[in-house]
């Protein structure tokens, strides 16, 4: 039974791996936190970190979503979706906080003819061709 099973659309990613230098001292400090058992591991300590970073400042960023009128969240771009945009002769203007996803089979031809403008705070999920045909239309 399980070999009747297919994935008909891979599941995104809900995070992003990101790197980040620290000096000896405060890479020491996290790990002391972690060995003191107030986090589970380095991880841990640095999305507490962020989260705490972000609610501090959480009245200034939705101030700035609203400005800019960003989306927030998870935003997908489907084939369908930009067919559409096209038939009705309308450009998007994508501007996303969080992951903008444009589907696997929008062809860069389809992408350049319906968006005039991307930006996006976070992440963009598209093929590497309509990434490349898109990117003068980035900001």
């Amino acid at each position: 039974m399980a070999g009747n099973i297919h994935e008909l659309r891979p599941k995104p990613a809900d995070t992003e791996k990101i790197t980040i230098n620290l000096g000896y001292v405060d890479l020491g400090h996290v790990d002391l936190m972690v060995q003191e058992g107030f986090y589970s591991n380095r991880t841990d300590f640095i999305r507490t970190a962020i989260r705490n970073q972000l609610e501090r400042h959480s009245d200034v960023v939705k101030q700035s979503t609203a400005r800019k009128n960003l989306d927030l969240g998870l935003r997908n771009y489907s084939r369908e979706d930009l067919e559409a945009a096209r038939r009705a002769g309308e450009m998007l203007h994508i501007n996303v906080l969080g992951l903008a996803s444009i589907a696997q089979d929008v062809t860069p031809e389809l992408a350049r003819a319906t968006i005039a403008s991307i930006s996006v705070l976070g992440a963009l999920h598209a093929s590497p061709a309509v990434k490349a045909a898109l990117a003068d239309k980035m900001r």
